[in-house]
């Protein structure tokens, strides 16, 4: 590799310092000293400025799950973006892509189509709100549900409090945060105030802190003995876990459900499906009070007709459970494999996810997850976090946050292997540099 290939990442970090607070448009995407450019991906790999390829297991921040460009998507996308990409008007394709979200999702008598995933809690919440007619909102710690001012209180793991300024103390002060504790859910729930209750279907982060065994259905009991709307955030679940999400593979219906990432293809946008009674409210030939329709709810870009080409597209593979099936397996041969790193390499931690995600914790732990508190699961120091991931970029491995990553279908077991190749390597320097200890 020559200098001058080097340097292109950096040189591209420099003029996007000029052009864009920190130099990038979503605060994750930074890293010191600066981030990888993509220039192109297929399947299980990307290429950055530099031309260095990378086994990617942050595929879209878990949105492609078919891998990346996958041809039946790029050519839905291709033949709709030759008769219109956009009109701002209604199309039939929006009503094929939602009919297929209804008949996968148990919860979902009706979908309303909107442009992101925290655009799809904002609106579920609003909807949670009005169907109940209180207004205080119950949350899980930890839990992520985007990034507007209703979900910012609580969460990192123990801090109560919104973590960014312009954040009002009026709205914070309608947020409940409870840790993933059924008791103190019980509680809370006995404030006759709460009507709406949220939470990452998963467990906080897409499962890297996993809900205690029968949460999720302790919830659904006791939101509906107080009459609560009962929210799943589903944004990663949704379609990974199973076509119809963690609640179809469970068995656990919620009242609403935030949809977002494999929804769309891979593409930007987002979704509230949910019962028929509440998502009524958005009828615009329904009046209530002096609303008309009951709940507002507008977007220009909701229901893009080259996202909806590129959602039915990917729909139509994701639908029967292959791609999901091929994507947990590489996720389970990977798990086993880097625990058996850490074993041959003496050092304490553990590795462990659902579906096809992965989440690698160093620590004494006796490899039971179950025994650390979120705290300490979301307590690694930015010296393990930041030398994992460099050491990783180093040898063409690219994680999606944190510790974490997830796999596609698109992933072979060779990328595995490889894989395991570089984590031992990555781990072996991380011992001489002390950063963590065998």
């Amino acid at each position: 590799m020559s200098i001058s290939n080097q340097n292109n990442n950096e040189a591209l970090f420099q003029r996007a310092s000029k052009a864009m607070p920190g130099g990038v448009s979503h605060e994750f995407r930074y890293f010191s000293p600066y981030p990888i450019y993509v220039t192109h991906a297929e399947g299980a790999y990307k290429w950055d400025a530099n031309g260095r390829r990378f086994i990617d297991y942050k595929m879209g921040s878990g949105s492609q799950l078919l891998g990346h460009c996958h041809p039946d998507v790029v050519e839905a996308i291709t033949d709709q973006a030759k008769q219109t990409p956009f009109t701002s008007d209604c199309h039939e394709l929006e009503i094929q892509w939602a009919e297929s979200v209804n008949a996968l999702f148990p919860s979902a008598d009706l979908t309303r189509f909107t442009a992101s995933g925290t655009e799809a809690t904002m609106l579920a919440l609003r909807l949670g709100r009005a169907f109940s007619g209180r207004p205080r909102i119950l949350r899980i710690d930890g839990h992520y549900h985007g990034w507007h001012d209703h979900v910012l209180k609580g969460i990192s793991p123990g801090h109560d409090a919104p973590l960014s300024l312009g954040v009002p103390e009026e709205v914070s002060r309608l947020v409940t945060v409870v840790p993933a504790d059924l008791t103190a859910v019980q509680v809370a729930l006995e404030d006759e105030q709460v009507g709406t209750v949220i939470v990452e279907a998963s467990g906080a982060s897409y499962g890297s802190i996993p809900l205690p065994e029968g949460f999720l259905a302790g919830l659904r009991k006791y939101t509906s003995e107080v009459g609560s709307v009962l929210i799943f955030d589903e944004i990663i679940t949704g379609f990974r876990w199973a076509p119809g999400g963690l609640q179809a593979r469970d068995g656990i219906v919620p009242d609403l459900t935030t949809l977002s990432k494999i929804l769309t293809g891979g593409l930007p946008g987002g979704a509230v499906a949910g019962r028929l009674e509440i998502m009524s409210l958005l009828d615009p030939r329904l009046k209530r009070d002096e609303f008309k329709p009951p709940v507002s709810h507008k977007g220009t870009f909701n229901g893009s007709p080259l996202v909806a080409a590129g959602a039915i597209a990917a729909m139509k593979h994701i639908s029967g459970g292959e791609p999901q099936a091929r994507a947990d397996a590489m996720a389970k041969r990977l798990r086993s494999g880097l625990n058996g790193v850490l074993d041959r390499r003496g050092v304490p931690g553990v590795v462990y996810g659902d579906s096809s995600t992965f989440h690698i914790w160093f620590g004494n732990c006796n490899r039971t997850v179950s025994s650390l508190s979120p705290i300490e699961i979301r307590g690694l120091s930015d010296a393990v976090v930041n030398g994992l991931r460099s050491a990783l970029l180093e040898r063409g491995v690219d994680l999606m946050s944190y510790t974490s990553g997830v796999t596609s279908a698109s992933h072979e077991e060779a990328d595995i292997d490889y894989t395991l190749d570089a984590f031992d390597s990555a781990v072996v320097d991380l011992i001489e540099a002390r950063v963590i200890v065998a």
